[in-house]
């Protein structure tokens, strides 16, 4: 067991001394006692420096961290990230939908710890934590991944900073660069008309209906798979988003923006009518009758509401025969490439995906550039022809 070294103190400050160490070298060090917000008497200590300077100018910082009212952060100024991140999922997975809780576990465990999770919370600079964890991030994920670590971690500081542990979010203005984004996934007309025609063909006609409605609503898979009949109007042609379901089951959307009346086109009203007397006819089939609550739909083999994982073996053979990644999201990025193309308003387009205008604005920049460039050709075309 080593022996503790004798603490002198020094001319420069009461709470200032300097030590040997166990290789011989002269070390400093401080030792400053408080009352914390209860009136509990607390001690901050700090050893290791090289010179009487650097131990000075900590002590000072302890001081002054102290008289701001801040002894949160002088208690907490050695707690690592990995402890914090795991404190605040802890406090607040109750809050989150179970999907939420499952992705920041997620990051957490995978993401942050492995990178940065051993720094401390308090010396995280803007620099480092760019070299460290966006940086080798950037490498092995997409940039839209990256940017949604980003958020989750931005969003634990901000409650590290209400929590007073640190006094501010050093990592507010860290963006990936316009030139690292990635333009969604997206299919052209041809492929479009081409994969229905398959999905049509090949597919039951519960994959046929749902693929079809994705594809000419632009909604989200979740979104298509919470859809009940009382939400579906035939006869004036909309469709209302009011939920979610996934794997995890059938919730609430997270945004306002999310809960939308969308309008049909004849074609899909024409298909949802003749899928909802496919669904009259098997449920009958089993001394069942169809009701308003009932979902949209459902399996022709269990008659169960269409599942999560159904409707991947769909994409993924549509896929497959495609020679070409398709998934629900890809025929959401078609649906509103086409609108804002076609000449549709961003903020049209928002109302319609449940998105806000900033979103649609940097999700499809490109095409929104492109077609500004469409409408100067028309222009320069119209003035050479007349």
């Amino acid at each position: 067991m080593s022996k503790k070294p004798k603490m002198n103190r020094t001319k420069k400050d009461n709470d200032l001394y300097w030590y040997i160490d166990t290789d011989g070298i002269k070390k400093y060090a401080y030792r400053h006692r408080y009352y914390d917000v209860l009136g509990k008497r607390k001690e901050k200590t700090g050893q290791g420096f090289t010179t009487e300077t650097a131990a000075f100018r900590k002590l000072l910082e302890v001081k002054s961290t102290l008289l701001s009212g801040n002894s949160i952060q002088v208690e907490h100024e050695n707690m690592t990230i990995g402890a914090w991140m795991d404190i605040w999922y802890e406090s607040n997975e109750r809050e989150w939908v179970i999907t939420t809780q499952k992705q920041r576990k997620n990051i957490i465990r995978y993401q942050v710890k492995p990178l940065i999770g051993k720094m401390k919370l308090s010396s995280l600079d803007k620099e480092t934590y760019k070299r460290k964890f966006i940086t080798p991030l950037l490498k092995q994920y997409k940039p839209s991944t990256v940017r949604l670590f980003h958020r989750v971690f931005k969003v634990a500081v901000n409650a590290a900073v209400d929590a007073e542990i640190i006094p501010r979010n050093r990592f507010t203005k860290v963006v990936i660069n316009d030139e690292e984004l990635e333009k969604p996934n997206v299919l052209n007309i041809q492929q479009l008309n081409k994969m229905l025609e398959i999905a049509e063909l090949d597919e039951p006609i519960t994959s046929y209906a749902i693929i079809r409605t994705i594809a000419f609503t632009g909604i989200r898979r979740g979104e298509a798979l919470a859809l009940k009949w009382k939400n579906v109007d035939l006869t004036n042609g909309t469709i209302t988003i009011e939920g979610t379901r996934d794997r995890n089951g059938h919730r609430t959307p997270k945004t306002k923006n999310s809960y939308r009346t969308i309008a049909i086109d004849d074609p899909l009203i024409k298909l949802l009518k003749k899928y909802r007397l496919w669904c009259l006819e098997i449920l009958l089939e089993d001394g069942e009758q169809l009701k308003k609550d009932d979902y949209v739909f459902i399996s022709s083999q269990t008659r169960e509401p269409y599942a999560d994982n159904s409707l991947f073996y769909a994409f993924k053979r549509l896929s497959e025969k495609m020679d070409t990644t398709v998934k629900p999201h890809t025929l959401r990025h078609t649906h509103a490439s086409i609108l804002l193309y076609s000449g549709e308003d961003v903020a049209t387009v928002a109302e319609r995906l449940g998105n806000t205008p900033k979103v649609i604005w940097e999700t499809y920049a490109h095409v929104i550039e492109d077609d500004k460039k469409k409408v100067t050709d028309v222009f320069a075309e119209a003035l050479k022809n007349g």
